[in-house]
């Protein structure tokens, strides 16, 4: 049994086609698939379905799809289920009608990229089921895979949870090092404010609740507690007075993080999300061929 998320995710075509190709291009470097053009005549067609093994969430499928069409433009790449949507063990994430060569040889691309996101997207909707009710919204961490960082941080939201910064460029976040080679906060947010746009939000991490108070007396957005336990965030809580939104970090996993909610923090974010999550396992199932 499958269920279709609404609205359907999508990611750029652009940024799609260009991991396709160099992850392609990496399989067949100079040769081609020599396994398959030796086997399979170039006029043979055939049919497939991606079947999961186990449960999940789905994410990945753009890419999967690309994969295949990337080899034979002409390729059927029906749906059975949108990113975003939850499947059972045993059910077909999609099936696939094209020349048989194209099927072969962009298998493992493809479900290279649906098991590494649609692990993600698992993963992430284990993390926001534990604090469903609480208020507090999961999101995830620059600890991405070099390269497919975009693509993770979908899935991330495909399971339902948020994205903190994609990069450097997107957001301030003034951790501890930033402040002591800056010579304190003041200095730091001093010399931020000169530089920084209207539109970029600043958040500055913390590790005490000393650190706290103090980085209240400015204008910032957030702040991030880091690895605070959860009497300190409880505390960091009320010091705060929702006058910024509060961001817990740092040794989270499914069984604190909804103890974590509970504290009233606002953001819980998560590197393994995307640094640590299982592949959800997914093959190839041959159906026909003509």
């Amino acid at each position: 049994m499958t269920e279709r998320a609404h609205p359907r995710l999508e990611l750029p075509q652009l940024l799609v086609e260009q991991a396709v190709q160099a992850a392609l291009a990496e399989d067949l470097g100079l040769a081609g698939d020599i396994t398959t053009d030796s086997i399979i005549p170039p006029e043979a067609m055939g049919e497939a379905a991606i079947v999961v093994r186990k449960a999940g969430v789905v994410a990945g499928l753009d890419l999967a799809e690309a994969a295949f069409k990337a080899l034979d433009a002409e390729a059927v790449f029906t749906r059975m289920v949108d990113d975003g949507g939850r499947i059972e063990a045993g059910g077909a994430i999609a099936k696939i009608k094209g020349r048989t060569r194209a099927l072969l040889t962009a298998e493992r691309t493809a479900l290279n990229f649906l098991g590494r996101l649609s692990g993600i997207a698992t993963l992430t909707a284990a993390y926001v089921a534990q604090v469903d009710g609480t208020g507090a919204r999961i999101a995830c961490t620059r600890k991405t895979t070099p390269g497919l960082r975009a693509f993770e941080k979908y899935a991330v939201r495909c399971g339902g949870g948020i994205n903190h910064r994609f990069g450097l460029y997107d957001a301030v976040l003034v951790k501890d090092n930033h402040i002591a080679a800056a010579g304190g906060l003041k200095a730091a947010l001093a010399m931020l404010s000169a530089r920084g746009g209207h539109m970029v939000k600043i958040e500055v991490e913390v590790d005490t609740l000393d650190q706290l108070a103090d980085a209240l007396r400015f204008p910032i957005d957030a702040v991030l507690l880091d690895n605070m336990d959860i009497a300190t965030l409880q505390k960091a809580v009320a010091l705060a007075k929702g006058r910024v939104l509060l961001e817990a970090s740092g040794g989270v996993s499914l069984e604190n993080v909804a103890e974590i909610a509970a504290t009233g923090v606002d953001l819980i974010s998560v590197g393994a999300l995307t640094h640590s999550p299982r592949n959800l396992d997914s093959s190839l199932e041959w159906a026909a061929a003509r």
